[in-house]
C-alpha cells in the first residue's frame, strides 16, 4: 500500500527527483479540479466563502479564534512581525531562523526592528537563552530596545528539520509573556511537527499568541499560508496585509487548494519522514559524507560534505538527474515530499554513492 500511494502520488512530467524543497510540489489533478470550481467572492470585501472557509478551519484546527489568508509564509511572518510590535523594538530568534536569514530583512526594513539572535546547534533554542535575550530599556538608561516579541520556527528548517518537545514551547510562550513579550511560532512546516510528535496541533501552539501555517509546502497546495489568533490581532492584522499588497480578490481559487491539502495531505506527511530517514542513513554511511540522525526528525537531511565540495556536488548529483541544493561550502540539503518515491530514493543513494 505504501508503495502504491507513493507511485500515485509522482503526478507530474518529470523524470527528475526534485529534493530541492517542499516547495516544488505541484498541485495534483483532483486539486486541480476543486480549485477550478471553487466558490469565490471579494475576499478584500470579506465576500469570498472559499477563503473564509480555509481562515476558519485553520483557526479551529489551531485552536485560535480567527485567521487570515497570506500569499507566503514570509508575508505571514511580515504582517504577524508588525501587528505585534512597533518600529526601535527588538525580537526574539533563532541564529538561523527563516524570519532572520531567508525573509529580505523585512523585521527590519518593514518594521523597523532589531534582532537579539539565539544559538542552537540543533535549531532548538534553550529556554534559558530566550530569557538572556530579552532587553528591554526600562533599567538599561535607555540603551537597550524593548524586546515585545519571541518567535519560534518549528520544525526548524535550518536544524535539520528538528521539531521542539512540548515542554520547551510551552516554557518559551511563558518565559515571553512573563517579560512582556508576545510569542509567535513560524509554522511553516507545523505540520511535519505534528506528525512527529503525536500532538494535537491546538496543543501544540496553545501557548502562541499567533501562528503562521503554509499550505505550499509538504501539504501540497500551489501557493498561500494563513496566519492565526485571537479576533483583535487579525483585525489589526488585515490592515497590514492590505499595507503589503496583500489584498487579494477572487482568491478562492487559490485558497480552494489549501483546503484541499488540509483534508487530504496532512495524514501522509509521516511517509516523507520515512524516506528522509532511509536517505540520511544511507548517506551517513558513505566514507564521503555524514548526517547527524539523532537531528532527523522530519523531512529534511542535511548532508555534510568534504570541505569546500557542496557546489560541485549539487553539480554533480543534477548531471544524473537529482536535483538538491547547497546550504554552505561544506553542506547539502535534501528535502522528500508528496512527489518522492521509494524509488526516487533509492536513485538517490545510489548518485550520491557515484560521487564518492
Amino acid at each position: 500500500m505504501f508503495d502504491l500511494f507513493a507511485k500515485t502520488m509522482r503526478e507530474y512530467a518529470s523524470d527528475r527527483v526534485d529534493l530541492r524543497s517542499d516547495t516544488v510540489t505541484q498541485p495534483t489533478q483532483s486539486m486541480r479540479e476543486l480549485m477550478a470550481s471553487a466558490e469565490v467572492g471579494d475576499d478584500v470585501m470579506g465576500d469570498d466563502p472559499t477563503v473564509n472557509a480555509l481562515q476558519d478551519k485553520v483557526a479551529k484546527l489551531l485552536g485560535k479564534e480567527a485567521g487570515l489568508f497570506v500569499s507566503s509564509g514570509t508575508m505571514g511572518n511580515a504582517v504577524a512581525i508588525l501587528a505585534h510590535t512597533r518600529p526601535g523594538d527588538e525580537i526574539v530568534a533563532y541564529t538561523k531562523s527563516h524570519i532572520f536569514r531567508y525573509e529580505g530583512g523585512g523585521y527590519a526594513s518593514l518594521a523597523g526592528c532589531s534582532m537579539s539572535l539565539v544559538p542552537a546547534p540543533d535549531g532548538i533554542m534553550k529556554p534559558e537563552d530566550v530569557k538572556a535575550a530579552i532587553r528591554k530599556a526600562e533599567g538599561s538608561e535607555s540603551h537597550y530596545p524593548d524586546c515585545s516579541l519571541v518567535c519560534v520556527e518549528n520544525t526548524s528548517n535550518l536544524g535539520g528539520g528538528s521539531v521542539y518537545p512540548q515542554e520547551i514551547l510551552d516554557e518559551i510562550c511563558k518565559i515571553a509573556h512573563d517579560n512582556g513579550c508576545k510569542a509567535h511560532m513560524d509554522g511553516a512546516r507545523l505540520f511535519n511537527a505534528v506528525a512527529v510528535s503525536g500532538t494535537d496541533p491546538a496543543r501544540m501552539v496553545r501557548d502562541f499568541d499567533t501562528v503562521t501555517i503554509c499550505l505550499s509546502k509538504g501539504l501540497g497546495a500551489p501557493v498561500g499560508s494563513v496566519l492565526v489568533g485571537s479576533k483583535e490581532f487579525i483585525d489589526r492584522a488585515h490592515r497590514f496585509r492590505k499595507m503589503l499588497g496583500g489584498g487579494m480578490r477572487q482568491a478562492g481559487i487559490i485558497a480552494a487548494g489549501g483546503l484541499y491539502a488540509l483534508e487530504n495531505n496532512m495524514g501522509r506527511l509521516a511517509e516523507d519522514h520515512i524516506r528522509a530517514k532511509r536517505l540520511a542513513v544511507a548517506i551517513n554511511e558513505m566514507p564521503n559524507y555524514s548526517v547527524e540522525l539523532d537531528a532527523v526528525h522530519s523531512n529534511i537531511v542535511l548532508i555534510a560534505t568534504p570541505e569546500g565540495t557542496a557546489k560541485s556536488v549539487v553539480s554533480s548529483l543534477a548531471e544524473q538527474g537529482v536535483d538538491i541544493i547547497d546550504i554552505h561550502d561544506s553542506q547539502v540539503r535534501a528535502v522528500t515530499h508528496l512527489h518522492i518515491t521509494d524509488e526516487d530514493i533509492e536513485r538517490t543513494i545510489a548518485a550520491f554513492s557515484s560521487t564518492q
